[in-house]
């Protein structure tokens, strides 16, 4: 649009696009959306911040190079991803923990400092060691070899960050701070735990399972926007003391409400254990009630 009466009395003109009419002796004017519009529509981009994501380590090459406080809590976030770690550090370096998971065989161990020949084949390097200069030498190899890494506590020499973490089995959320506060980081990932529903990750496990039990009734890829519809359904009628109550016999009664694209009540599903035909029960009168999938 323009703007009129000058500077300091601006009125915006928004701008309007004649079309032909038919039968009609007045104008249609349309209206086209000016940047103003546009910008109110979508989101606002919000620089500097991370591509947070959830890596599917499983297999892949983790090299850590330290073996103290820091490194174990990096190890220990490598195994619950099912990464295959290698450590190197002297045997004199090594904490309690990660001694003991060299022990048990849970990392690989190379007993001395690292060489630069450490990093072959490797698919990501995370090092936490009390020599800045020895860690930025890394950090300079690493981005010749073009490997992702993480020098710990020196933010620019970092691809990626560890956030603070809450765990409860499939459930994981990352708090991230982008390095300014670790420590606030902490704690707002506290806060959060706290306010989540007990055995949250129960419930997860038991809508994972019924989502597994859906695909091999229906593995056609046309099947997939009914399952999404039915599933996100599922997860809506259910409160989450009900779904971490969730019985393998309850999964598959459920399932049986699926063709028809609905969704029963958890007084239905009660009444169904111990093998209670849904034919016999009276499921359509109001007596027991049940969601229709949208």
């Amino acid at each position: 649009g323009r703007h009129l009466l000058g500077s300091e009395s601006l009125v915006s003109v928004t701008a309007f696009k004649l079309l032909p009419t038919i039968g009609s002796s007045f104008p249609l004017y349309t209206h086209i959306p000016t940047r103003r519009d546009m910008a109110k529509k979508f989101p606002e981009v919000q620089p500097g911040g991370s591509l947070i994501l959830a890596w599917q380590a499983k297999d892949k090459k983790i090299l850590v190079v330290g073996g103290g406080e820091v490194a174990a809590g990096r190890i220990l976030n490598c195994l619950n991803a099912d990464a295959k770690v290698t450590v190197v550090c002297p045997a004199s370096g090594l904490n309690e923990e990660v001694a003991y998971r060299v022990s048990e065989n849970q990392v690989t161990h190379v007993d001395r400092v690292f060489e630069p020949s450490d990093l072959d084949g490797a698919d990501m390097v995370l090092v936490a060691i009390d020599d800045p200069a020895a860690s930025t030498v890394i950090w300079k190899l690493c981005k010749e070899k073009k490997v992702p890494a993480n020098i710990a506590d020196v933010p620019p020499e970092c691809d990626f960050y560890f956030g603070s973490t809450h765990r409860d089995g499939p459930l994981q959320i990352m708090v991230s701070t982008n390095g300014k506060g670790p420590r606030l980081a902490a704690s707002i990932r506290r806060f959060i735990g706290d306010q989540l529903p007990k055995n949250a990750g129960n419930a997860i496990e038991s809508i994972g399972e019924l989502r597994t039990k859906l695909r091999k009734i229906a593995p056609k890829p046309e099947d997939g926007p009914k399952r999404m519809r039915w599933m996100s359904k599922v997860s809506d009628t259910y409160q989450w003391e009900e779904m971490c109550k969730f019985t393998e016999e309850d999964l598959d009664n459920l399932l049986l409400f699926y063709p028809p694209n609905k969704v029963p009540s958890m007084d239905i599903l009660l009444a169904l254990r111990g093998g209670t035909d849904v034919k016999k029960l009276d499921v359509f009168d109001g007596s027991f009630g049940f969601s229709v999938g949208a």
